[in-house]
């Protein structure tokens, strides 16, 4: 594990608009995973500029503190010079797509084009060289992360971008990445991958809502088993030190993002995620070529989960949620009378954790009930995802069980379309939405099953509690 660097003079802080501020300022609760700081008098005293600033050792240790615990996100006010950054590309058989990327660049350092064995190397040779870019060239295709790693191996600079040639950045998306590079605990950066502009069809309106590349509009730190637990490598922002003997696991062919994010993370870097900074993906729009990428995706996960045990559940519940849960679900009265008397328990064991606050039990109830409101949301989800075979089997075997999970497929369906509808009207009307989710929801978890049957292993299927 690093030593992590402390935060230099001038850098900023500001609380996550979501955080709660309890008892007038003396505890914060907020973050993912959820947590309760108590807050000293110093440090209420330093968070009452707004944002906060580092000036000594004590505010910069309040602020790092913040950082990692989530609730609070980086200002920093400069980073490094965009000429202090390589650019690398890793690409086959897309010299239209590199050519589309390279004229919308606007870095002024190098930038390193790596063919992984394309079938016509000399159109993407002749882009190269119309943009001034270096060429490297694998013979033969071995994939996008040995690419990756072979620009890496020719950086100068002290960072390196990694871009993907199907994707086109936004005026102005590297500096809001650079800046975060100002805090010398930070290896990794991220912006928010949204659509391209010009796709057609009810596909690619589902994907300007729903990508699996796309993370949404809230900043937050890349921590395992949390809201945003890793980020695509279709562009990244890397500090180079940080990669040394850390380069991406050119053996696998999914997920190596996933993987090179929780490796850093387990050094002791610092990794964040800016939707400040856009970078716009052609996503997959035909249907076989979206369903095949989406399971793919999910053959991912079982070598993760035997590289990074534990931290791939498809569902994680608290014991006592759990408990109330299957309680209530039993459908029985006895059943819906022990979950109650179940939360009940949960809620004094969380007050008794809160001593000290003004209204524990308030609190605690409050954070009970939201505790089973997203429990029941993952279990749902959860099953039509990654559960979806058992699920089928369960509305075959039992009629009463067939229309339950029938409706709360709907259900479900038109809950995840009105989180994610966007005020201009992109997405698809309800209808639509419900169906493309539950097709992606089935490829995924193709993917996740036929993944753990070759690894032989149920790693990946298995919940956490």
């Amino acid at each position: 594990m690093r030593t992590v660097q402390s935060l230099p003079p001038g850098f900023r802080v500001a609380l996550d608009p979501q955080v709660r501020h309890l008892d007038g300022g003396a505890a914060l609760l907020g973050g993912s995973p959820l947590r309760l700081l108590r807050l000293k008098p110093v440090a209420r005293q330093l968070l009452a500029e707004r944002p906060m600033q580092v000036r000594d050792r004590r505010s910069a240790r309040l602020a790092r503190q913040l950082l990692d615990a989530g609730v609070a996100h980086p200002c920093p006010l400069a980073g490094p010079s965009v000429d202090e950054v390589t650019v690398v590309i890793p690409v086959r058989d897309n010299a239209a797509g590199v050519d589309r990327l390279l004229r919308a660049l606007d870095t002024a350092g190098p930038v390193i084009v790596v063919d992984d064995g394309s079938r016509r190397p000399q159109d993407l040779k002749a882009v190269s060289d119309s943009h001034g870019a270096h060429l490297r060239r694998h013979a033969t295709s071995r994939g996008p992360a040995a690419a990756r790693n072979t620009g890496l191996a020719h950086t100068r600079t002290p960072f390196v971008v990694f871009l993907d040639s199907d994707v086109v950045p936004d005026p102005g998306w590297l500096p809001p990445l650079l800046r975060h590079m100002s805090d010398p605990a930070v290896a990794l950066v991220a912006p928010r991958i949204t659509a391209l502009a010009g796709g057609s069809g009810w596909i690619a309106r589902y994907e300007t809502v729903r990508s699996s590349l796309d993370l949404g509009p809230r900043e937050a730190p890349v921590v395992p088993r949390s809201r945003v637990a890793y980020v695509p490598s279709a562009a990244l922002l890397v500090r180079v030190a940080a990669m040394q003997d850390r380069a991406f696991d050119g053996s696998m062919p999914v997920a190596e993002d996933v993987d090179l994010c929780w490796r850093l993370h387990a050094e002791g870097w610092r990794l964040r995620y800016d939707p400040a900074s856009r970078v716009a993906h052609e996503h997959r729009v035909d249907t076989r070529k979206w369903l095949t990428r989406k399971a793919f995706y999910g053959t991912g996960a079982a070598p993760l989960a035997e590289r990074h045990p534990g931290q791939v559940p498809p569902v994680v519940l608290a014991p006592w949620t759990a408990a109330a849960l299957a309680l209530l679900f039993s459908g029985t009265r006895t059943g819906v009378l022990g979950a109650a008397v179940v939360t009940g328990i949960s809620t004094v064991r969380i007050a008794r954790m809160m001593q000290g606050l003004e209204h524990p039990l308030r609190t605690a109830a409050v954070l009970a009930s939201q505790g089973q409101y997203y429990a029941v949301q993952q279990l749902a989800s959860a099953a039509y995802r990654s559960y979806w075979p058992l699920t089928v089997l369960a509305a075959v075997g039992v009629p009463r069980v067939r229309r339950a999970l029938v409706l709360g497929a709907v259900l479900e369906g038109v809950a995840d379309w009105a989180a994610h509808r966007e005020p201009d009207g992109a997405g698809l009307d309800p209808l639509r939405h419900v169906v493309a989710k539950r097709l992606d929801d089935v490829a995924y978890g193709a993917g996740l099953w036929w993944g753990a049957a070759r690894a032989r292993s149920v790693s990946a299927l298995r919940p956490s509690f």
